[in-house]
């Protein structure tokens, strides 16, 4: 049985649907990705990950378009902060390649794959192991059910 988003993240999805800001397809993509990062043990609800809901639709849909995703302002400033992050980087490039096999679209560019990391290294820092002070921990693998996010 697939598990159901949180009301609030889930009206956050259908609205940019039904007003035509994503296509249906994207809209599916994210709410899958969604689903499999709550699986994994990530808190995924409209106030943790409601940013990385409305980032990730709107640059998968901006791909599809073929509207340019480049973002040369971002470059070193991330890669600093992500570099302590490896666990968040692996995880946006497996979603990236994900997006790319289900949408057919091209690869996300590096720096928007660095937006989505610092987007999922944030919502991971609120896991249930942040309450400990601790964040999902580097190097161990988040799968649940044999499925990593």
């Amino acid at each position: 049985m697939e598990e159901e988003l949180e009301e609030k993240l889930a009206l956050r999805i259908q609205l940019f649907r039904e007003s035509g800001q994503v296509r249906a397809e994207v809209a599916e993509f994210v709410e899958g990705e969604l689903r499999r990062l709550a699986r994994a043990g990530l808190p995924v609800s409209e106030e943790t990950a409601g940013m990385l809901t409305s980032h990730l639709m709107m640059a998968l849909n901006r791909l599809l378009n073929g509207e340019s995703l480049e973002d040369p302002a971002a470059g070193d400033q991330m890669a600093a902060e992500l570099a302590a992050r490896p666990g968040a980087v692996r995880l946006a490039r497996q979603m990236s390649v994900r997006a790319e096999q289900a949408l057919g679209t091209a690869p996300l560019p590096e720096a928007e794959t660095g937006y989505l990391a610092m987007h999922l290294a944030v919502l991971a820092q609120r896991g249930p192991a942040a309450g400990a002070g601790e964040g999902v921990r580097e190097g161990t693998p988040v799968q649940q059910n044999g499925e990593q996010p």
